[in-house]
């Protein structure tokens, strides 16, 4: 049976203890005091939050239930305090709510930041069928239908619309993965593709915003200049001279944008007040013309609209009343206005116009209604040349006279496409309120599409129903000059055509202000990303929230579209910008879904990677097909501002699609790199630079990666590494330091790589392991460039040459390459410039050449660019110096290399004195060392042998009751026996048997070829700026390591700047292609 257990706590204190009240008492008032001065006062650094994790706790709950995690709730949240921030998490909006200002009972100004309030219908579908419809379908579109016709211009808004569902689709997608903070598309993007992208398309989306504005204001003018108000014009718009009409729209459009702006300034809430009212005449406007379409059917068309024909020439009728050429008053025949207008004099003795004589005039309805059959003659295109005459067949006449309606600009399919583009964009108004949205992920999705597919819907019935309407030179009349400067789409109106006259204009208005409204915030949320330096301005706001600065702006570029115009003109403009953006939205979702990266999780189901790329090229092929030239500027904007972020920008790391992409491009290329060694043709020093620090943790040495930059230029694969003594748990913020130093004098030396710093028991180890293991797949080094051990031989400690002998020989056991730069301070920086002078290689033994491929590489660096190459070997008694000079600069043409070849012969003459002796003293000098350190370990062995046998005597007199113990067996090998055997005989070695001692002949001979050879250097080398000698290696027996050191200590004595060069035995350089 189970048995229940009751636990009481039970405090073990007394019952009244005046010394522990009082103890109790201070602790109290203590914790009281520390609570009023704050978590953060003192001295004491904040800790970083953030605002979904609470560190605050209350310790009377997790002190007794969670004690086992206590440690923990300093740095980590428990759920349930982060569930409860998740659940209260709201979004501060950038929109408009958020800088409306509420005026208190006290009279006080105060801002008011409204929660996200707004459902589907009211924040996204309205906003989007606001922007969509507008200045495009009541000004443009029957121009396009009877242009194009009713077949072509389906296929036109069929295109658009197919774009803008697409990228919709795509921008559900990214929408609904995570939470949609204020932004809107501008988020999304750069958070999906990163910065550079984002800040390029970001930009793209803020100048067609822009130029909507420009493109807006346009259609106003032209509303009111034309169909409201034509005697207000400025300047008479002559048939021949166009630029009357754009000085008109010119001036009323700056003195609207100057209006509109103040509006925005004062208060942005005015706007979105008004908004409603001007959605209102949208939707009235729609409904008006359908109702047309729908009397048109039931009931037979007026004559309050009617077309005058000239043969088959479209004449103005706002220059005559009637369409005669002569009427009867009082029985008597008179001339008309028309007549006046082609005849001079009276009707007898009348000079006509030949095609006036013999041509008779027909009047026709502009509307012919639903069912009259027009739509088959509105069913395929009647493009027109600048200067044609507007007529009912497919070919025309040309006329400069000013009675007909003549086509305004050439026509044709792609100009057609750029101009209706715009119609279809403003998909966007819903993500951009994303701010405002009760519930984003689900209104952007819902919303979006279904605007989208409702204007759709409409745009498609309207080109069919205006095609089966309305008289076809109705149609391709621009202006309604036919109609007597009606709005063509106004004369299918019911049940007046002013209904869309001023529906069109406030629809026109309201969008203007919208763009005005959204373009300065989408520059202040670029420029508060800090992605672009020279925006920085921009970021800022007035006391309310205004993005004073980013309006002024948007001004002045809305005022050189308006400067432009023409509404025709700047529509193209628009279009690039927003089919640009539209590219990049479906560039993000395709990339994030063939990454498949654990963080892309949409809640929007109903997207494909195939969807996305087919969005994608829509997009591109729309701006190819809208304006060639357009595209490719907008494509090199989006460049140059791609690589100046790149180049200027601040580094953000947002978790972007594009990074995801680089790092599995990166992943397959290592993986295919591993497969094959590189051929030599390709092959490059992948460079292991090995830096030495500072007492202070900086590099000790900044010319080594001056040199590594020089050498390299950017190219292949640069690691620069160093080695911190200790332990890793000890000397972290170490390492941290070290490396952050580290990067910032790559920085200053501009030297492109990777950095690294390793901690280890010592620097030898350090060196070792990341000769071994540096590098990633076939992305290893194969390489090793290291500075020489200064001061070597005044150091106490032994380590720093023994170190640098035993990096020599793992190299080589590695089949690495390694360079060794000596007066490595004295080696250029980036910022000199060699003059003229030599790299001078001295090419001793082949090991691969190295030798020859470095200065060639070294020349393509500014620094180096004026040196010349100058090639020296070594002949020999036996060999033909002239035959070597001719084979070397035969092999020298055949690697491609310009260079000047010297043989230098070197006789075999008599060991000198100097030799000698100089191999004497390096002997003698490299003994007493040796008795200095064995004197120095015999004492510390000695100190710890008085030791072990007082410690011995402790323990006899604690363990006697043990009479017996362990005895410890030592296994002697020959080495170890022959090693102790040596140790002895220099122990017991005088210093009179030091100086009495003779050299080791090897010693002498290589100290004679050391010396030799340096002459020879020294005599034709002293003026190069750098020269290039092969390293010998090592001695294989240790015993010699100080003599080899000595060795190229005298090999380059009195060279400014050598560089010690040891291949890796593969040939790096071929002769053929």
């Amino acid at each position: 049976m189970p048995t229940n257990f009751t636990v009481v706590p039970v405090e073990d204190t007394p019952i009244s203890n005046p010394d522990y009240d009082e103890a109790i008492n201070k602790e109290e008032n203590k914790e009281e005091t520390c609570t009023a001065a704050g978590p953060n006062s003192g001295e004491e650094t904040p800790r970083e939050t953030s605002s979904l994790i609470s560190t605050d706790h209350d310790d009377s709950i997790y002190g007794k239930n969670m004690a086992l995690y206590e440690d923990e709730m300093d740095s980590t949240p428990m759920v349930s305090s982060l569930l409860n921030k998740l659940a209260n998490y709201t979004n501060i909006t950038q929109g408009a709510l958020e800088h409306e200002e509420a005026e208190s009972e006290d009279g006080i100004q105060r801002v008011t930041v409204n929660g996200p309030q707004m459902g589907t219908f009211i924040g996204v579908f309205l906003p989007c069928m606001q922007n969509i419809l507008g200045v495009i379908l009541f000004l443009r579109l029957t121009w396009i239908v009877g242009t194009a016709g009713i077949m072509e211009a389906l296929a036109i808004v069929f295109m658009c619309c197919s774009c803008t569902m697409l990228t919709a689709i795509s921008m559900s997608a990214i929408a609904t993965n995570g939470v949609v903070p204020a932004g809107g598309s501008y988020y999304m993007i750069s958070r999906a593709l990163g910065p550079e992208f984002g800040g390029a398309v970001g930009l793209c989306v803020y100048l067609g915003t822009t130029f909507a504005g420009s493109m807006y204001i346009l259609g106003t003018m032209e509303i009111f200049l034309t169909y409201i108000m034509p005697n207000a014009a400025v300047f008479e718009a002559k048939s021949r001279e166009p630029t009357g009409m754009q000085n008109n729209m010119r001036i009323y459009g700056t003195f609207c944008l100057v209006i509109m702006t103040l509006v925005v300034f004062v208060g942005v809430k005015y706007v979105n007040k008004m908004a409603l009212v001007f959605l209102s005449c949208v939707m009235l406007s729609i409904m008006a013309i359908y109702a047309g379409v729908i009397q048109s059917a039931i009931k037979p068309p007026n004559s309050q609209h009617r077309v005058c024909l000239l043969g088959n020439r479209t004449l103005q009728n706002s220059r005559f009343d009637k369409c005669e050429k002569t009427e009867l008053i009082n029985n008597v025949t008179t001339p008309t206005q028309l007549w006046k207008l082609f005849c001079k004099g009276g009707i007898e003795n009348a000079t006509c116009d030949e095609y006036f004589t013999h041509n008779n005039l027909t009047e026709i309805q502009a509307v012919r209604g639903l069912l009259s059959g027009v739509i088959s003659d509105n069913m395929w295109g009647h493009y027109g040349q600048y200067r044609d005459i507007v007529s009912p067949e497919r070919a025309s006449d040309k006329s400069d006279e000013s009675h007909y309606v003549l086509h305004d600009v050439t026509t044709f399919f792609t100009l057609l496409v750029g101009i209706y583009f715009p119609s279809v964009t403003g998909i966007m108004a819903g993500s951009n309120r994303s701010g405002d949205l009760r519930d984003p992920q689900r209104s952007i999705p819902t919303g979006t599409i279904m605007a989208i597919a409702t204007t759709s819907i409409i745009y498609l019935s309207c080109v069919v129903l205006f095609g089966a309407c309305i008289e076809g030179v109705v149609l391709r009349d621009k202006y309604g000059k036919s109609v007597n400067g009606t709005l063509a789409v106004a004369t299918l109106a019911w049940p007046s055509s002013w209904v869309i006259v001023i529906g069109s204009f406030f629809s026109c208005c309201g969008a203007g202000l919208q763009s005005l409204t959204g373009a300065p915030r989408i520059l202040q949320a670029i420029a508060r990303d800090g992605i672009m330096p020279f925006l920085q301005v921009f970021g800022h706001s007035k006391s309310n929230g205004e993005p004073t600065w980013a309006l002024l702006l948007t001004a002045a570029i809305c005022e050189i579209g308006i400067l432009i115009g023409s509404l025709d003109h700047v529509a193209p403009i628009l279009s690039m910008f927003f089919l640009m953006c539209y590219l990049f939205v479906n560039l993000a979702c395709a990339v994030q879904t063939l990454l498949r990266t654990p963080n892309w999780r949409p809640r929007f189901k109903f997207y494909h990677w195939s969807l996305s790329f087919l969005g994608m090229s829509l997009s591109l092929s729309l701006m190819f097909v809208s304006s060639w030239y357009y595209a490719f500027v907008v494509i090199l904007f989006s460049g140059c501002i791609y690589k100046y972020i790149e180049y200027r920008g601040a580094e953000k790391e947002w978790g972007d699609g594009i990074r995801g992409l680089s790092l599995n491009a990166a992943q397959y290329a290592l993986i295919k790199l591993e497969e094959a060694p590189p051929h030599t043709k390709n092959w490059r020093p992948q460079l292991l630079v090995l830096l030495k620090l500072d007492s202070d943790l900086g590099v000790k040495h900044p010319c080594l990666l001056s040199f590594t930059s020089q050498l390299k230029a950017g190219k292949g694969l640069t690691i620069v590494c160093s080695v911190l003594e200790g332990t890793y748990m000890a000397r972290e913020a170490d390492a941290k330091l070290s490396e952050k130093n580290i990067k910032a004098a790559m920085a200053k030396e501009k030297t492109k790589g990777f950095c690294h710093v390793v901690v280890s028991s010592n620097q030898r180890d350090g060196f070792s392991h990341l000769i071994q293991s540096a590098g990633l797949g076939g992305m290893k080094h194969n390489s090793v460039l290291m500075a020489w051990p200064a001061n070597w031989k005044q150091a106490e400690s032994s380590l720093s040459w023994k170190n640098f002998i035993e990096t020599i020989r793992e190299t080589t056991a590695a089949h690495q390459a390694l360079l060794v730069a000596k007066n490595i301070d004295k080696f250029p920086t980036n910022q000199d410039r060699l003059d003229e002078g030599t790299i001078d290689v001295w090419w001793i033994v082949h090991d691969g050449g190295l030798l020859m491929l470095l200065p060639f590489l070294l020349r393509q660096h500014k620094v180096w660019r004026r040196c010349k190459m100058r090639i020296f070997t070594v002949a020999q008694m036996d060999d033909n110096s002239i035959q070597m000079k001719k084979d070397l600069q035969m092999f020298l043409y055949h690697l491609r290399l310009d260079a000047k070849v010297e043989v230098v012969e070197m006789h075999a003459g008599d060991i000198s004195a100097f030799t000698y002796e100089k191999t004497l003293v390096m002997e003698q000098r490299s003994q007493m060392l040796k008795q200095m350190q064995l004197s120095k370990t015999e004492r510390e062995r000695e100190a710890q042998l008085i030791h072990d046998r007082n410690t011995k005597s402790h323990a006899t007199l604690n363990d006697k009751a043990t009479p017996t113990s362990d005895r410890v067996h030592m296994t002697w090998t020959k080495e170890k026996l022959i090693s102790e055997r040596n140790r002895h005989r220099e122990a017991h070695m005088t210093v009179r048997d030091i100086f009495n001692m003779k050299p080791d002949q090897t010693n002498v001979r290589r100290m004679h070829t050391a010396v030799k050879l340096n002459e020879v250097v020294v005599k034709k080398s002293k003026g190069a700026k750098l020269v290039l000698l092969n390293m010998p290696g090592p001695p294989k027996n240790k015993g010699g390591d100080e003599n080899y050191m000595e060795f190229l200590e005298v090999l380059t004595e009195g060279l400014e700047r050598v560089l010690l060069v040891r291949g890796s035995s593969r040939e790096v350089i071929t002769i053929y292609s």
